[in-house]
């Protein structure tokens, strides 16, 4: 060993120890205790089987029938439920105290809630058939259903979406958010698991699109790439923290198209059914139903209502 390689194994000692002195701060990051902790890749693995349920013909390696269609299921969905009884019954410890073993109570609350998600797969099938239809109607470049599963990254994010929703609304800590972020990692699509979306959802393209957690989306709605449906800066209380428990996210309702880079923000915002945002609008505040808001060279927005072939407004068509 040279001089100088001497002299760098000395320093990265000198290091080693400096970092190691900085677990002793007390902080929630200087946990050592990571069996505690639910496993993120163990989390994924069981997503993983989940979504070989949603879609067994896409995902299988080997033929399906009628008659090994129960042994598959049965294999993704026995595989997915251990892994989640041990990480779903860390979480809720870990969210309660921190550190400790699950209690015989935490493993029978994980084990009704992962059963409850369960129950509710054929349901979620049946959305993600919708919005599989959806990406198809929507997209003129789509040759076929298949295309849209195989290769659509909203597809994966959205199916995504209602396996981590389900849990979420179950209250169950983490491992939602661990979900969400998996998919927002793949793809580009940041879905908040909190989020309400209605049937036939949407994304064209995808990437750079968020959600917040208190979002309500409709029916039918369709967003592009780079739109943000966000929240306002938020309010403190006494102490200085923020105010969490309202709704922060916009409310988009049925049949809502919204272009790329359009950003709409604050939980009383209300974009009403049939409406157009186009793209790189930035909107703050409520618009009726069939408005058309566009983005203006002075950089405000401009709203004009939408017509039908007639000449009519669309509210005057319905009358």
């Amino acid at each position: 060993m040279t001089k100088s390689s001497e002299q760098a194994h000395a320093r990265l000692e000198t290091i080693i120890d400096a970092v190691a002195r900085s677990y002793d701060g007390g902080r929630r990051i200087d946990n050592l205790e990571s069996s505690a902790l639910p496993n993120q890749r163990q989390v994924i693995e069981a997503l993983r089987h989940l979504q070989h349920v949603l879609y067994m013909g896409f995902y299988s390696t080997r033929p399906l029938n009628r008659v090994n269609l129960r042994q598959s299921i049965g294999d993704h969905l026995y595989a997915a439920f251990e892994i989640l009884c041990l990480q779903i019954s860390r979480a809720v410890v870990y969210a309660r105290v921190g550190h400790g073993e699950p209690s015989d109570e935490d493993v029978a609350w994980s084990e009704k809630a992962i059963l409850d998600v369960f129950a509710s797969l054929p349901d979620i099938r049946e959305t993600v058939s919708l919005d599989v239809e959806a990406a198809y109607v929507g997209d003129p470049a789509a040759k076929s259903i298949e295309e849209v599963i195989f290769s659509y990254p909203a597809v994966e994010a959205v199916s995504i979406y209602r396996i981590a929703h389900e849990f979420f609304v179950r209250d169950v800590p983490l491992i939602p958010r661990i979900m969400s972020e998996y998919a927002h990692g793949r793809t580009g699509i940041d879905i908040h698991p909190g989020a309400q979306i209605g049937k036939r959802f949407f994304i064209d393209h995808g990437t750079g699109v968020v959600i917040g957690e208190t979002t309500v989306i409709g029916d039918r709605v369709k967003i592009y790439q780079g739109v943000t449906l966000g929240a306002l800066s938020l309010p403190r209380n006494a102490a200085g923290e923020l105010i969490r428990d309202r709704k922060r996210h916009p409310t988009i309702e049925d049949d809502v198209t919204i272009y790329a880079g359009a950003t709409i923000l604050g939980g009383d915002t209300v974009v009403g059914a049939g409406s157009v945002i186009g793209g790189n609008v930035w909107l703050t505040e409520s618009v009726p139903p069939n408005t058309r808001v566009t983005y203006s060279v002075t950089g405000s927005a401009q709203r004009t209502s939408k017509t039908s072939r007639s000449g009519e407004t669309r509210e005057q068509a319905k009358q």
